[in-house]
Formats: C-alpha cells, structure tokens, sequence
C-alpha cells in the first residue's frame, strides 16, 4: 500500500465505519496517547521497565499502526498530502544533514 493509498483508505473507513474524523485537538490529543503506548511498549521491552500483566498482550506493530493511523487522520483533515510531505522532507534532510550524520563522532 501507498501513502497516498493509506491516506484514501483512512479517509473511506472513517466516512462510512467511524461516520466523519474527531477535530483536529481531539486528533492530536489521541496522537499522543497512542505515542505513549508504543513508548511503553520500548521502556518495557527494550528498556529496562518490566511489563505489567496488562501490558504483555500489546504489540508493538500495532501501536504503531495507530500512530501511523491518527497521522494519516490529522493529514487528511488538514489537506496535508504526506507523499509529497515526506518527499520534500527527505530533500532538506539530504541536503542539510548531507555529511552531518558522518562527521558526528557519537556515532563511531
């Protein structure tokens, strides 16, 4: 699938099974719990937390999802098409961190 296929197919599922997108704040809002479970998930699993038994039944691929998921939601209702976002984000990155990343000696 696309991003742009996932931004069409976030938009259909929320017009006809979740009847129309949560506004912007509660989007954003729902953004940040979801980053807090898969932070969760990594204190615990790679990190030195242990799980609590209400923790061991979730995933991470599907938190992430549902990061992934609320993103596509705020870009949809904000007109934002991420295809293009994030081909012109990987431009200034390539141009502006062109030699950054390997002059830095903390990764050696």
């Amino acid at each position: 699938m696309t991003i742009e296929e996932a931004q069409q197919t976030v938009d259909t599922w929320i017009q006809t099974t979740g009847v129309r997108y949560f506004n912007e704040l509660t989007n954003m809002a729902m953004l940040t719990e979801e980053v807090g479970e898969v932070a969760r998930i990594i204190a615990r699993q790679y990190g030195e937390q242990s799980f609590k038994a209400s923790d061991r039944d979730k995933v991470l691929a599907d938190e992430l999802a549902d990061v992934l998921f609320v993103v596509i939601c705020l870009a949809n209702q904000t007109g934002v098409n991420l295809t293009e976002a994030l081909q012109r984000n990987l431009e200034k990155k390539n141009l502006r961190d062109a030699d950054r990343h390997k002059q830095n000696e903390k990764l050696r």
